[in-house]
């Protein structure tokens, strides 16, 4: 569903609208814009073995947007510091915990200010604490940078947190 969202695969049928326009049927170009606006938090965080923290983060506004190399450096140790890791720059994600993983994956989603944040079952690879931790930035920066967080979850309590529910089975809305 937030592969589609994200127009990383075409839905086998129906429309996916944004901003009035029928996301299965746009240009190369309209696709890189829409994607500036969309951030993605995916569950097995996907960070760059061969690159440190920052890099991580400031590497996206850097090769999409074509941000200097400096200013795109400020505003990812800006993130770090709101993630709480920004003792942790120069380090490798190999080296990080899970929960320290995530955070520079939603520091990542969150450097070009997107106005929608997908996340992909964020806390499924974390601890009960972490995992609350995770949540708990998720629900402050969405509020905090007026964004749309789109969260997709197996666990009952974690969907309560949000502010409006969509279940989905078998890929049809249930409720």
């Amino acid at each position: 569903f937030l592969r589609c969202l994200n127009v990383l695969e075409k839905p086998n049928s129906g429309k996916i609208l944004f901003e009035g326009k029928d996301l299965t049927n746009i240009s190369e170009k309209e696709l890189c814009a829409l994607r500036e606006k969309m951030g993605m938090v995916f569950q097995s965080f996907n960070l760059f073995p061969n690159m440190t923290v920052l890099e991580n983060i400031k590497v996206a506004p850097m090769r999409v947007k074509g941000i200097a190399e400096d200013e795109a450096e400020k505003k990812a140790k800006q993130l770090l510091e709101k993630v709480g890791l920004s003792d942790r720059e120069n380090q490798y994600p190999a080296s990080l915990s899970g929960g320290q993983q995530q955070r520079v994956a939603i520091a990542r989603a969150l450097i070009s200010k997107p106005a929608i944040v997908l996340a992909d079952e964020p806390t499924g690879n974390l601890d009960s604490r972490t995992s609350s931790d995770v949540l708990g930035l998720l629900k402050v920066t969405s509020q905090k940078f007026h964004q749309t967080l789109v969260m997709i979850t197996h666990n009952n309590e974690i969907a309560q947190l949000a502010d409006r529910i969509i279940r989905i089975e078998d890929g049809k809305i249930v409720q």
